[in-house]
């Protein structure tokens, strides 16, 4: 089961393919990123934890706005609903940031309303979880384990243009540190508006490259803008 100890890799499937007349085998691998492409359409059943109804979520609901898929194993595990309840803890503070959450796995929303209800850390959850219990989501976004019918920890940030910016993908075992990507969001947010990029571990107040306006001063010139001490700061 996802969420057990030990990361096992995923065995490739092959196909046949016949193509004319000639018959060959091909090896089907994951998907590559997704970042900097076009994130998938999607349309799935869902729980609404904040109002206690079921509910259905398009990708048409999210157009224009920051959002953030975020892939999980299943229902009723353990690192699961860890990560869950730690999105929801941080739920205002994206709200501020005009981000939006949709949490996914391949239950059906009558588990998720269940481990919702039952599951104590996740008491007040706030959040949205989409149910994919037949993959099709999760394989276009390229995080379906097909021998365990479950998604890898898979974390797509998403622009309001649609475009993926970012993406976290890991085995099962170990969560994700929602801190760090409060974090990257704000990068992303103030790159995006400002026209500069965010070094190492930025966070706002600190020092950015000004690459829009210095662009041909600031090459192989970089420590002259900044130190290692204020990145590690």
């Amino acid at each position: 089961m996802a969420c057990d100890t030990g990361a096992k890799p995923i065995t490739q499937k092959e196909e046949i393919i016949n193509n004319s007349e000639i018959i060959e085998k091909k090896e089907i691998k994951m998907s590559s990123s997704l970042v900097l492409r076009k994130a998938p359409e999607f349309k799935m059943e869902a729980y609404d934890a904040k109002t206690g109804h079921y509910t259905e979520v398009n990708s048409e609901d999210y157009k224009g706005k920051w959002h953030v898929v975020c892939f999980y194993p299943a229902d009723f595990t353990f690192v699961c609903p860890t990560e869950i309840a730690a999105m929801n803890a941080k739920y205002d503070e994206f709200q501020e940031l005009g981000v939006e959450i949709l949490a996914v796995s391949t239950d059906t929303k009558f588990s998720h309303k269940r481990f919702v209800e039952t599951e104590p850390i996740l008491k007040g959850l706030k959040l949205t979880i989409g149910a994919d219990p037949t993959g099709e989501v999760s394989r276009d976004f390229g995080v379906m384990i097909e021998e365990q019918g479950v998604a890898l920890r898979g974390r797509f940030l998403i622009n309001p243009e649609g475009t993926v910016v970012a993406q976290e993908v890991q085995a099962p075992m170990v969560g994700r540190n929602v801190h760090e990507f409060l974090r990257q969001v704000r990068a992303w947010q103030h790159a995006e508006k400002t026209g500069e990029v965010c070094p190492a571990g930025w966070t706002p107040g600190k020092k950015t490259l000004p690459v829009n306006t210095d662009t041909e001063q600031m090459t192989g010139r970089v420590g002259d803008y900044i130190t290692i001490e204020e990145i590690m700061s």
